[in-house]
């Protein structure tokens, strides 16, 4: 397993595409520490089902400063040291420039900006040389084609993609990879819900393959910048969507 004897703390850790990470690293062999905001129920239900003896649960809302810190000190506190930072937590308000209020701009920027942020800010010191941090953005921030109610979160992620560039420069030179997966319409239950299957049959046409990614497929990608093959893997913005974008 070639995640053996590594430390991955993973936000947004126990539905959907982070969910799927989760399970993915954990057969793998690595330690998994699943960071969640509000749905206890969900995260006791993964837990359940990983490895007793290397799986931790942590609550955290990593819109705060604060709580990003705590969430590193457990961590560090619990497994002394953190090998693998996958930063998956995020919302997607679908707000339009008319429709944003500055609460709005402020929780969005807070969840997908902030905390990814100061989670590094505070992780990468605990990380030595084979590190990974794993940040998370979208591939509609290449799609010709976007509604303008995706105007603030991609806002938000143009943010990330900025960050791992400048980031993948500054930490290379200790031996830690920085990198970014933008997938594309992906078949968790927060996509599912709301959409009619007319709805998501046009989604669907979107790609060559005419279908919906999977969260099995977004972990796999996960994993592989994890691992040690991706060791010469650096600075870069892998679009896992079937060739929509």
């Amino acid at each position: 397993m070639s995640l053996t004897n590594k430390v991955a703390l993973i936000t947004g850790a126990t539905k959907g595409i982070g969910k799927s990470i989760a399970q993915h690293l954990s057969a793998q062999g690595a330690t998994v520490v699943l960071n969640y905001n509000h749905d206890t129920a969900a995260a006791n239900s993964l837990l359940s089902n990983l490895p007793a003896t290397a799986t931790h649960l942590i609550q955290a809302d990593v819109s705060s400063i604060t709580a990003c810190q705590s969430l590193i000190n457990e961590t560090i506190q619990k497994f002394s040291r953190i090998d693998i930072l996958i930063l998956n937590a995020g919302i997607l308000p679908n707000k339009d420039l008319a429709g944003t209020t500055e609460e709005d701009f402020d929780r969005c920027f807070g969840v997908n900006v902030k905390g990814p942020y100061f989670l590094a800010q505070a992780a990468v010191p605990h990380m030595s040389a084979g590190g990974r941090v794993i940040f998370f953005s979208s591939s509609l921030t290449a799609a010709s084609s976007v509604a303008p109610g995706y105007l603030l979160y991609l806002s938000t992620k143009g943010a990330i993609e900025q960050m791992t560039r400048v980031l993948a420069k500054d930490l290379g030179r200790r031996g830690i990879t920085v990198n970014c997966v933008s997938p594309g319409p992906t078949g968790t239950e927060l996509f599912y819900a709301g959409k009619s299957q007319a709805v998501v049959d046009t989604i669907a046409s979107l790609t060559p393959a005419n279908r919906i990614g999977r969260p099995e497929e977004i972990a796999d990608v996960v994993g592989f910048l994890a691992g040690e093959g991706s060791a010469w893997v650096n600075g870069q913005n892998i679009r896992v969507n079937g060739g929509m974008a």
